[in-house]
Formats: structure tokens, sequence, C-alpha cells
């Protein structure tokens, strides 16, 4: 049996509506058929009309996209998917948490933050512990992360040198036939370490400390 429909009112500043309501109001159009809700926006505030509980949801959801635009994120896909997931795990409120941990700035000035709750963990633990074994399935940021926090501990003077090291097996990986000493042989296991340090120290930095890069 259905609830009790009702309207509620969230602010969303004029100057952030392209940001949290996405190209075409994607996001908004989004949330609207995840929670089976109606959203209208005018004069800077948006009303949500729905089931009481689908509509509460709603609003969580917008209010935890209007604070990381307020932050100064650029709101993605994969933060209104990300969001819309801690809602119905009533989680969302951590997406600010997240937002606050900021690890790093690359070379070309975008912040390093954990992006889901299993980074935000992974993160706190390489901050406790000597040693962490980060496992998952490739693309979920392990290796990105770890050089981040490599780096900011090497800046920050927390450690005197980073160590990149790799098996000089096969791990899963077919390269076939590599020709040339054993630094040639196992620098393309070491590409994504190599990739990483270079976005986040810059071209200068990482040729001064690991040697021209090669592409």
């Amino acid at each position: 049996m259905a609830g009790n429909i009702i309207e509620l009112h969230t602010e969303v500043p004029a100057e952030l509506e392209a940001n949290v309501f996405g190209q075409f109001d994607t996001y908004i159009k989004k949330i609207e058929r995840t929670f089976h809700v109606t959203l209208i926006s005018r004069d800077g505030a948006t009303k949500i009309v729905g089931d009481t509980i689908a509509a509460q949801k709603a609003q969580r959801v917008l209010t935890q996209l209007v604070e990381l635009a307020k932050r100064g994120n650029t709101i993605t896909e994969q933060n209104v998917d990300y969001t819309l997931s801690l809602t119905f795990e009533e989680k969302e409120g951590q997406m600010a948490e997240m937002d606050r941990d900021f690890i790093c700035h690359t070379i070309n000035g975008r912040p390093i933050k954990p992006k889901t709750l299993g980074q935000k963990s992974y993160v706190d633990e390489i901050r406790k512990k000597m040693i962490v074994f980060g496992v998952g399935p490739a693309g979920t940021g392990k290796t990105y992360l770890a050089i981040a926090m490599a780096v900011t501990a090497f800046k920050n003077d927390e450690v005197g040198k980073i160590i990149l090291t790799r098996p000089a097996i096969e791990a899963g990986e077919k390269l076939g036939f590599l020709p040339g000493d054993l630094q040639s042989k196992i620098d393309p296991y070491l590409r994504p370490l190599y990739d990483a340090l270079y976005q986040i120290m810059g071209p200068e930095s990482f040729d001064k400390k690991y040697g021209k890069r090669s592409d």
C-alpha cells in the first residue's frame, strides 16, 4: 500500500543548479526514476513530491549533491549513483566525510580524494599501518591511491624514499618476450605506478628522481 504523498523543499542556489542537476537535468531525472518522485525547480528551491519515504530519500540525495557542489566539486554521474546507493543503506551522510579526506593534488591541480567507502577505509589503513595489502578488481584505485599516499608522505618528510617493486614474473599479464636488461623487462609491469607518479609529481620531479619517462 502506497504511503501518503508529501511535498518537500530543498534549497539549490541558482549558481549550483547546472552542476547539481546535470546536463539536460540528467541527474534530477535519475533521482526521479529511482524513487518514483517528481522534482520541480523554481526560484532557487526544488520541490520534491512523492511518497513520504521516497521523497525523504530523494531530498537526502539532493542535499548531499548540493553540499558536494558547494565544496567546489564538479558533480559526476558516479557521484549521483554512489549517493543513491548509500541512501538505500542510510549512509549518504558519509559522502561529505569522504570529500573532506583530501590526500594531495595532481600536477594539474586536481584534488585526489577517496570516492567510495572502500577507498576511504583503504586510505585510513595506509595512514595507520606500516604494511597494507589492497585486494580488489582492476580499476578500483588501489595503485593510484597508494601512490598518492606515498608521494604525500615523501613530501611531508615522513619517509626518505619511495620504492616501487613488482615480481619479475608474469602475474596474469601476457606481455610476451621482452628484450633488454632486467629493468627493461620489469618496466612494463611498473607502468601504472610510473603513470600515477607522473600525474602527481609532474614531469620535472619525476624525471629527476626516476629518470626520463619513455612513452
